[in-house]
């Protein structure tokens, strides 16, 4: 879905294109169009680069989520720093190399705050089309600041919320407006208030996949209160998202009819991915590798492809194991626009599995969880899944929801969630060049230092690094 685009130099989209994007809230949003009418506001909301991308590559770096060669890690400092937990190293010192995750994350949002503001003026448009576009804009700005937050600020706990800062909140389109650096606890009220508001104003399925509606909202509040580990508004959230939209994708078919390629232990030619704009379990879609062009999906490593099921369809259909000079990874097998980091019925299915095993209906849980397995593990190995407790429930939907969401946020957000309790936090471990290496839950490393950029040109507020190095 590239569409055609409208030049508008806002604060976001200069930064996106510019040199150096430390002056990023000294930017006058000024341009070539002042947008006016209802076609020029909803065009903004196409802008797939600027809106409806926003990287976590680091997050995924930290997990090992994906494979990186020696010789990139040569080059990135930060990259290899997260990559290989060196805990002793600076990387606030190192992050004037990736700061794509701060600087796209405010430039959505100063789309959105620009709809906010002045889409309510705009011509020819029905009250119900603005408020709508806003009500669209507010569960968009709403996903940015759950990304941010969950990247640069500690995880949601409820004994520090109120009083560990979160990311700096800006809600106007005026560079000269002033912002504050808000508490964990003030950001997830906003967010959950943003939605509220948009709730009632959205239809179930927005105007395009670009445009969340009811069951986008629905799945992010129940995201962000599975955070907040307020896990009855989770389960309410995520049933009533389920109730507008339930499919999911037969990932088993897929497989069967690429059978002869995929298996083919010499070919790796690509095709075109399911997991597109017209993914049949998107509520919203937000891209993955690239909003600019079609390409493939990041390799995998061997050790991280060992923690996926066995004969899982899904895995199946989107990598396959290559070896390349000295490198052994999991080499991608589709091309296209992936809905990576949007909201879709999976999530929302196993946001409800999670709950209904944290409010003790264990054995419902798992008839959540195996009801999105049947779509991913083919029928030769195909089980149900049992539990008898909820921590043994809870690690089984987490194994397929970290396999389900890898290289996105979620895996990331959830595994600080867990981190917090013993009974589910996780140390990472592998050998790397033959050493072995470790990461441990309470690690600082868990928390991306803001962007040198940011610290040094904070426009009209303050930024404090929330993370010693």
């Amino acid at each position: 879905m590239k569409t055609n685009k409208i030049i508008y130099a806002i604060i976001g989209a200069v930064c996106l294109v510019s040199t150096s994007c430390n002056d990023y809230l000294n930017i006058l949003p000024t341009g070539k169009k002042i947008p006016t009418s209802y076609s020029d506001f909803e065009a903004l909301l196409r802008d797939e680069s600027g809106v409806h991308s926003v990287p976590v590559r680091q997050a995924s770096m930290l997990l090992n989520d994906f494979f990186v060669s020696a010789s990139t890690l040569s080059f990135e400092r930060l990259s290899e720093v997260n990559y290989n937990w060196k805990e002793s190293d600076n990387r606030i010192v190192f992050n004037n190399a990736d700061e794509s995750t701060y600087y796209q994350g405010y430039a959505s949002i100063s789309t959105c705050n620009l709809l906010i503001e002045y889409a309510p003026n705009m011509t020819d448009a029905t009250e119900l089309q603005k408020n709508q576009l806003v009500a669209t804009s507010k569960v968009i700005r709403a996903l940015n600041y759950y990304t941010l937050a969950n990247y640069y600020a500690a995880t949601y706990d409820v004994g520090t919320a109120e009083t560990l800062k979160s990311v700096p909140l800006i809600e106007s389109a005026n560079i000269e407006a002033p912002h504050k650096q808000v508490t964990i606890q003030e950001l997830y009220d906003f967010m959950i208030s943003d939605i509220e508001q948009a709730l009632p104003t959205l239809s179930n399925q927005g105007l395009t996949v670009l445009h969340p509606g009811k069951g986008a909202a629905h799945t992010l509040l129940a995201r962000i209160y599975l955070q907040m580990e307020n896990y009855p508004k989770a389960l309410e959230h995520a049933q009533k998202a389920l109730a507008i939209k339930n499919e999911l994708y037969d990932w088993n078919a897929y497989y069967e009819s690429e059978k002869a390629r995929l298996e083919n232990p010499t070919l790796y030619t690509r095709k075109l991915t399911p997991l597109n704009h017209n993914y049949v379990e998107t509520y919203y879609f937000r891209h993955g590798t690239s909003p600019n062009f079609p390409s493939s999906e990041t390799s995998v490593r061997v050790d991280r492809a060992a923690r996926f099921e066995t004969r899982d369809s899904k895995f199946a259909s989107r990598w396959k194991l290559r070896t390349v000079g000295n490198d052994t990874y999991y080499y991608s097998m589709m091309t296209g626009y992936y809905n990576t980091h949007g909201l879709t019925t999976a999530e929302a299915y196993l946001i409800e599995a999670e709950c209904l095993a944290r409010t003790n209906k264990v054995s419902d849980a798992m008839n959540v969880l195996n009801k999105v397995r049947k779509t991913r593990i083919l029928p030769d190995a195909y089980q149900d899944l049992s539990a008898s407790t909820i921590v043994d429930a809870v690690k089984l939907i987490q194994r397929t929801k970290q396999n389900e969401f890898i290289q996105s946020i979620v895996p990331f957000a959830d595994l600080r969630r867990l981190n917090k309790d013993p009974q589910y936090a996780t140390t990472l471990t592998k050998t790397e060049n033959g050493a072995q290496l470790s990461l441990s839950p309470s690690s600082h490393l868990w928390i991306m230092p803001f962007p040198q950029g940011a610290i040094e040109n904070p426009g009209n507020g303050t930024i404090e690094q929330n993370v010693n190095k």
